[in-house]
Formats: C-alpha cells, sequence, structure tokens
C-alpha cells in the first residue's frame, strides 16, 4: 500500500466488534431459552418493567427544594447522545413520570392506563416521548436490557405447506416465546422459573399467541398427533433488538385526515394478494400484522396529538390501555405487551373535557402536565445547546445574550404576583435559587401553591430560538448581542400566531422592557466589578475601614500614616462604605460591631478576616472603590471619542478584566464599555439639568 494513504477496510473493520455482533444476533432452541431465564430472570420484563428499569439504570440525583426532596433521574440528560435531546427543568413532572412506570412494572393498576403528556406547543412533551424511545432502543442493545422473541422453522419440511412454503416464519407481533407454552403447563414452568431467583420481578406468563402463530402451531400439533415436545422442533429462539426505524417494538402513530385514515393502521389490515393463495380472507396467513399496535409490542407506542384521534380509533386505544388486547379484523383479540404514551396541548384536552362522548377516555389515562420552563438558569441550557461557539461559526455571541432571551420567556409564563410587596422580577429570581431580603422558602412555596396554571402559558421556547437565529443571520456585525435580540423578539410579536389579543402584546412588550432595564443593572454592575476589581486597592481600602471601625467601637483614636497623629476615626470614610449597602445611619453601631465580633470569632478559631467572605462588606467595598476610580478612568470620555493616552490605558486595563473574568471578547468587550458610558452620560446629563 502506498505511504500515507488510509487503510479504510481496516479502520472500519476494526470499529466492528465480533463478540457484540454475536450477542445480539444470538439464536438456540427454546430449552436454551429457559436455561437462559434461569440465570437471567429479567430477561421475561413485560414492557412497562423493562422501561422503569432503563430510565433508573443511568443513575440519579436528588436535591431538596422548598423542603421537598427532587429526584432527577439523569437518563432525561440523554446520555446516549450527549445531551442532543436533553430534558431541562422539568424534574418534578419527570418524577410523576417514573412514578406511573414504576406503579405499572408492580402491576399496582396505571400498566391499565394511557400515559398522557399535557402542555403548552413546545414543552418539550415529543421530546420525552423520543427519548423514552431511543432509549428502550438502545437498552434492547445491552446485557441488561436483553429480550428474545421465536420463530418458525422447518428442519424436515414436514411443514412445508403450513409455512406458506417459507424457510422460517418469525412471530409477527415478536412476542416472549414463554407464549408457546399450553395455559394447562404454564403453572408448573413458572414455578419451577421462579425457585431462587432474586429479581424483583415474578416471573409469569400473560397472554396467547397472536392469531397467525396459533394457527401454525395448530396445524403442527396436527402433524404429531398433539405431541408438543415434536412441535417445538419447529421452534428457534432469538435474540430480539429493538428498532424505530425497522418498526421492531417501537411504534408511532399520528393522525391525519379521516378520509384518508382507519383503524387498520393501528391493527393492521387483510393482505388481498395473499387471499388466492390461502383460499381465505379470516386465515390469519392472510393478514398482515403491522398496523401500530402490533410492531409496537413489547416495546413502546407513540400517540402523536392524541384527542384528534377519530373516536372510531379511540375504541382500538381503550381496548389495548384496559385490557392490553386489540381486535384485528375477522380475528379475536391479540394480547400487547407495550408502554403507551400519548401527548397533546391545551386547547386539545379543553375539548376533552368538554366532550362528554370522550369520558371513557378521560377515565383511562393518567395526565402529567409538562409546562414550560420558569427557572431561568434552565431555561438558558435549553438555547445555549444551539447556540454556543461549537455551533456558531465565524460570529461571537456577547455575555447575557442568551440570558436577555431566557429571562424575557420566563416572565411570560409567570402569573403576576397577587401580594404588591413583590414585583414580576423578583419573583423570577425568586424561582431561580436568588436569596432576597423578606423572603424565606415558605413565601415561595407559597408563590408557586397560588400559581395554579403558571408554566401553561407564555413563549415558547421554539420562538425564542427562531429568533435568535433570526439575530445571527440578519446582522453583518461579527458580534450578537442582547439588543440585537431583544429587537427580533419585538418584531416578532406583531406576527406571532398564537397570541390571541393586542392586550397580552402589549403585555409581552412591557416585560421586553424590564427585561432591558435588568439588562443594563447586569451590565453596570460587571463594569463596575472590572473597573474596581484591582484587589490591591480593595485590600488597603479594607484595612483602612477595619481600622476606623475597631477604633471606633473600642473608642479609640487612630494613628494617620502619613502625619503620624492621633485623629479621630474617618466617619465620612466608614459611612462612604457603609451607604453603598444601604446600612441607615441608626443601624451603622450595629454593623461596626457585627464585624467586630466576626473578626474576633475567627481569631479564636486562628483564622484571619478576608474581606471576600462578607459578601455584603465586599460588594460595598467594590462599590466605594469604583466611586473612587471612576472619575480617574473618564469612562464617559468614550461617548465624546476624545481619550487621552493615560485614561485610553485605565480603558484597556478595565477590558481586559472584562475580557478574563466576565466571559467578554475584544468587541463585545468595547461595545458593553462604550453602552455603560452612555448610560453613565445619560447620568451626568440629569444631575447637570436638576
Amino acid at each position: 500500500m502506498e505511504k500515507g494513504r488510509t487503510d479504510w477496510t481496516k479502520l472500519l473493520g476494526g470499529l466492528q466488534q465480533a463478540e457484540n455482533f454475536r450477542n445480539l444476533h444470538w439464536e438456540g432452541s427454546f430449552s436454551e431459552y429457559l436455561d437462559l431465564i434461569k440465570q437471567k430472570p429479567k430477561i421475561v420484563r413485560n414492557a412497562f418493567q423493562r422501561m422503569h428499569d432503563m430510565i433508573l439504570g443511568y443513575g440519579i440525583d436528588t436535591y431538596t427544594e422548598y423542603k421537598k426532596t427532587i429526584t432527577h433521574y439523569k437518563f432525561f440528560d440523554d446520555p446516549i447522545e450527549s445531551g442532543r435531546d436533553g430534558v431541562y427543568g422539568l424534574d418534578v413532572p419527570l418524577m410523576k413520570l417514573v412514578s406511573f412506570l414504576k406503579s405499572a412494572a408492580y402491576g399496582y393498576g396505571t400498566e391499565k392506563r394511557v400515559l398522557l403528556l399535557h402542555g403548552p406547543v413546545g414543552s418539550a412533551k415529543s421530546t420525552i416521548a423520543r427519548l423514552l424511545k431511543k432509549g428502550i432502543e438502545n437498552y434492547s442493545r445491552t446485557d441488561e436490557g436483553a429480550l428474545y422473541t421465536y420463530k418458525w422453522v422447518d428442519p424436515t419440511g414436514a411443514a412445508k405447506a403450513i409455512l406458506g412454503g417459507q424457510a422460517e416464519v418469525a412471530s409477527p407481533m415478536h412476542e416472549d416465546p414463554l407464549k408457546l407454552v399450553p395455559i394447562e403447563m404454564r403453572q408448573k414452568l413458572i414455578d419451577e422459573l421462579n425457585k431462587g431467583i432474586k429479581s424483583e420481578y415474578k416471573i409469569s406468563i400473560v397472554g396467547d399467541l397472536n392469531p397467525n402463530c396459533r394457527f401454525i402451531q395448530r396445524e403442527i400439533l396436527k402433524l404429531y398427533d398433539g405431541d408438543w415436545t415434536k412441535m417445538m422442533n419447529h421452534i428457534r429462539v432469538f435474540r430480539l433488538v429493538l428498532s424505530e426505524k425497522d418498526r421492531l417494538g417501537i411504534g408511532t402513530f399520528q393522525p391525519k385526515d379521516e378520509k384518508n385514515q382507519d383503524s387498520t393502521e393501528l391493527t393492521g389490515d387483510i393482505n388481498y394478494r395473499k387471499i388466492a393463495e390461502y383460499g381465505s380472507d379470516s386465515d390469519p396467513r392472510a393478514f398482515n400484522f403491522d398496523g401500530e399496535f402490533n410492531i409496537a409490542n413489547r416495546g413502546v407506542l407513540e400517540f402523536i396529538e392524541v384527542l384528534k384521534l377519530d373516536v372510531a380509533f379511540l375504541y382500538d386505544l381503550l381496548g389495548a390501555s384496559q385490557e392490553h388486547k386489540i381486535k384485528p379484523k375477522k380475528f379475536a383479540q391479540t394480547d400487547i405487551d407495550e408502554v403507551i404514551i400519548g401527548h397533546t396541548n391545551e386547547p386539545e384536552f379543553r375539548k376533552l373535557q368538554s366532550n362528554e362522548f370522550m369520558e371513557a377516555l378521560r377515565d383511562r389515562t393518567v395526565k402529567i402536565d409538562v409546562p414550560y420552563i420558569t427557572k431561568l438558569k434552565e431555561e438558558i441550557k435549553i438555547y445555549e445547546k444551539d447556540f454556543n461557539p461549537n455551533k456558531i461559526k465565524g460570529k461571537s455571541i456577547a455575555p447575557h445574550t442568551i440570558e436577555v432571551a431566557a429571562m424575557w420567556a420566563v416572565l411570560t409564563r409567570l402569573e403576576h404576583p397577587k401580594k404588591a410587596n413583590i414585583s414580576l422580577m423578583q419573583k423570577l429570581k425568586l424561582y431561580d435559587g436568588k436569596t432576597l431580603a423578606g423572603f424565606t422558602e415558605d413565601n415561595v412555596k407559597e408563590l408557586r401553591k397560588e400559581a395554579m396554571r403558571e408554566g401553561l402559558d407564555g413563549i415558547s421556547p421554539r420562538y425564542i430560538q427562531d429568533k435568535i437565529s433570526n439575530a445571527i443571520v440578519n446582522n453583518e456585525y461579527p458580534c450578537v448581542n442582547p439588543f440585537m435580540v431583544m429587537n427580533e423578539l419585538e418584531s416578532g410579536l406583531k406576527h406571532h400566531a398564537l397570541i390571541a389579543s393586542e392586550e397580552k402584546r402589549r403585555e409581552y412588550r412591557e416585560m421586553l422592557a424590564l427585561v432591558r432595564q435588568e439588562y443594563e443593572e447586569i451590565v453596570k454592575n460587571e463594569v463596575q466589578r472590572a473597573i474596581s476589581a484591582d484587589e490591591d486597592a480593595i485590600s488597603k481600602l479594607c484595612a483602612n475601614y477595619i481600622d476606623n471601625v475597631k477604633a471606633y467601637t473600642q473608642r479609640e483614636k487612630i494613628k494617620n500614616r502619613y502625619t503620624g497623629e492621633y485623629e479621630e476615626p474617618d466617619e465620612r470614610l466608614m459611612r462612604s462604605i457603609e451607604t453603598k449597602i444601604d446600612i441607615p445611619e441608626s443601624r451603622k453601631d450595629d454593623f461596626r460591631r457585627e464585624i467586630m465580633n466576626y473578626i474576633g470569632a475567627l481569631a479564636i478559631e486562628g483564622r484571619t478576616f478576608d474581606y471576600k467572605t462578607n459578601e455584603r462588606l465586599h460588594k460595598a467595598l467594590e462599590l466605594k472603590l469604583f466611586e473612587d476610580q471612576k472619575d480617574t478612568i473618564k469612562l464617559t470620555s468614550l461617548v465624546s471619542n476624545v481619550v487621552d493616552k493615560n485614561t485610553q490605558e485605565k480603558i484597556d486595563v478595565v477590558k481586559s478584566r472584562l475580557i478574563k473574568y466576565f466571559g467578554y471578547d475584544e468587541i463585545s468587550a468595547t461595545d458593553v464599555l462604550n453602552f455603560v458610558a452612555s448610560i453613565f452620560a445619560r447620568g451626568d446629563v440629569k444631575r447637570s439639568q436638576s
């Protein structure tokens, strides 16, 4: 081979894992299958048990929120595809979903119900269903999630006519081979299989064979005068790997135009080409068991927009959920074993509630609300997944651009607080885990409880994603900033199809104004911190403040480092720092004593006081230093574009700190400095006018 060329055959061949291939294509006799069951009893779990174990297999985390323990299931982070379909901020609804599956797995009743995911458009209902389908497909390829089915073979040629001239016929509904055991023999076999097993689920055999296999079984038994052991020579058990693309164990059904759809799409239909071959349309070999209920057996079936189903379809759905049976055309009821998941949006669900003919469906569904996210940090994760430096090439995204879009989205979903002492923005911050003076966890819990429909209305993440995309594509500027995105969000409101009233549009615009104000405060704070990020200067200011506080509380004088004379504590300095964190004159003595007591307690423990450990004091020192340095830097001179060399050097230092500590790049740091300079300039103009 030529030097430097890649041997593709060798490379790709090395990727193939022969042992794994053999495991996935295992084939054996029925007796060998029974031996496998004794070794691994979990291979005969039903669909609910397998789904529940699959989710738990990825592990859990727990945390406390509002004095309640919340379980986070790692499966919903989508570890299969590195977070591609990860679901954020929905731990409570997902806990309810897993609880439903657990109850069904143990046979406590929910296995006879349709799981209905209900919520507004774009709230991740489809993503959850897609995750479950993808998860169970992947699980079936692992040793832990292995499951098996069977096929009919004809080693002697005696059953050629029965098998329609085919060498082998697989179970069309890929049933568990245990169903081949006659009813009168089942209990004895079950007792033997359950002896000494350590699985939390007891082995059982539920239901009968599908009509096709029942026919073949009956005809082959006739060949051998009812000798079941001889009949089993025509059975080969093999590993079943679920696959949505191959329609093996995973089905999806979407309502279409009523004229072009009938219930055979769910339960299968007669194969008219085979009627001539078998002589009758009631011969099960002339039937295609390819309806969604048939092919989803052993796995999961997703009903998209389930409440749009015609009434004729609902009868099939009700029987499938309650009885675990379906009724193919011209055949007896057929047993199924599958998880049925439907999802629907708010308008369709309201129709269900008002339709008395749908009472049977309401009674057989377990509804789980999947609302929009109401936690800012979780909403941000949705957009960061699509809009990040790895995906966006040739442009940078300024800090807080994604945050302001997410902030507005969350604001539109929150209900206005009933109490006048809290704003909508404060409510957003409390939900996001921030602490606000005067509010406890109980207050936040009360806010949640009084807002019954929170998260079921508002702006969809899809709208936000579209507008961020527009801001990236429609602007030639090399950096996308929050104002570009906010402009897109606002302009899109005129044509938003899901906003019914002008009043709602006006309310959403007002929320955007709130977000602009919040953004101004965020960047002003960042620039202030960047200006006052000189740790030496803060340390000196802190030491000076502590010396004065110590002298004040101990009623002593302090030595002037310049003149060497003893003077009264510098009240002006102390108050200039304390007022930055709203310490009133009446509370200054208490605050100073708290500081000294804190320092004393540290000294007893052999530790040294560090201003960084006291958040309030740290903030006050930063604000004081900013005030002292703001005028020397002359930030407002940026607006006039007249900057002397000394000022430019100081501004460059601030810019480098914005880049180093706050995630800006050269362009966005310059932009934000200009923006904050214009804010200060406006403030200077207002002060001069007043």
